[in-house]
Formats: structure tokens, C-alpha cells, sequence
């Protein structure tokens, strides 16, 4: 025997439920249901059903199959934002306005790139010069080798 003269759990007998209870049970639920369903104030229950649906939709794992009685406990419930607030324009968050300040940012370098303006586009733009140069007078030089070997080709024949 442990220390305290307390057994554990599992040396204990074990309960179960009777059928019989179990269908008595059923048929007491049921029996409820359908007088629910006939009774005139249908409306209010039904305000009741709806609220208890969107509660078992919330619900996340076991919390569907076990039932909650905590009068502690706070339902979470829709909350309407009034139309002033809605009107109102959204404070964005330091993250949000520094994000948005880069692209602005970096929209206005691309324009400024684009028209020359910057020193990488000038830049870029003395190195386009430069191979159009070279471009040019390997066109010439080639031109210059083509027909100098059309004048010995012509020459050879003679």
C-alpha cells in the first residue's frame, strides 16, 4: 500500500450505464424536442438554436464533443464596429507606413533612372556609349576587311 493510505485509480470498481437509462434518456429527449417544436414561442428558441449553432461552429476539437456549464466563462460574440468608426481612415501600423515609404521610394528612384537622372543611369549610359563606339569601328574595320578581300579576290582573277 503507498504512502498515505490512498489506492490509485485503477484498483477502483468500474460504473456503467444501464440500457434501459440510456433509452429512457433518449426518449425523454426526444419527447422533449417534438413538444419544443409545437410550442408558440418558437421564435425565441429558435434565437437560442442559432446562437447555440454558431457556438458549436466556433468550437475547435474536443471542445464540440465535451459540454461547457462555466458561467465563468466568456462567449466570444460578434462585435459591430459602429459606422463613425468605419468612416474613419485606418491608422496603419510602423511596419505598414514603412513598407508603403520604401515603394514610393523606390518608385520614384525608377522614374528618376529612367530619365537619367541618377548617377547608375548615367553611368549606364557613358557604358552604352562606349560599346556603340566599339561596336562602330569593329563594323568599319569589318567592312573594311570585306571589301579589301573583294579587291583581291577581283585582282586574283585578272
Amino acid at each position: 500500500m503507498p504512502r498515505g493510505g490512498k489506492k490509485g485509480h485503477k484498483g477502483r470498481s468500474k460504473q456503467f450505464s444501464n440500457p434501459e437509462e440510456i433509452d429512457r434518456q433518449m426518449r425523454a429527449q426526444r419527447e422533449k424536442e417534438e413538444n419544443g417544436d409545437e410550442e408558440p414561442e418558437n421564435s425565441s428558441e429558435s434565437d437560442k438554436e442559432s446562437s447555440d449553432e454558431d457556438c458549436e461552429q466556433k468550437r475547435k476539437g474536443v471542445e464540440g464533443l465535451i459540454e461547457i456549464e462555466n458561467p465563468n466563462r466568456i462567449s466570444q460574440k460578434n462585435k459591430k464596429i459602429p459606422e463613425v468608426e468605419a468612416s474613419a481612415p485606418k491608422e496603419l501600423s510602423r511596419r505598414e507606413r514603412e513598407e508603403i515609404e520604401k515603394q514610393r521610394a523606390k518608385e520614384r528612384y525608377m522614374k528618376l533612372h529612367l530619365e537619367g537622372k541618377t548617377e547608375q543611369a548615367r553611368a549606364d549610359l557613358a557604358r552604352l556609349a562606349i560599346i556603340k563606339k566599339q561596336r562602330e569601328e569593329a563594323a568599319k574595320k569589318r567592312e573594311e576587311l570585306r571589301k579589301e578581300k573583294e579587291v583581291e579576290a577581283t585582282k586574283a582573277k585578272r
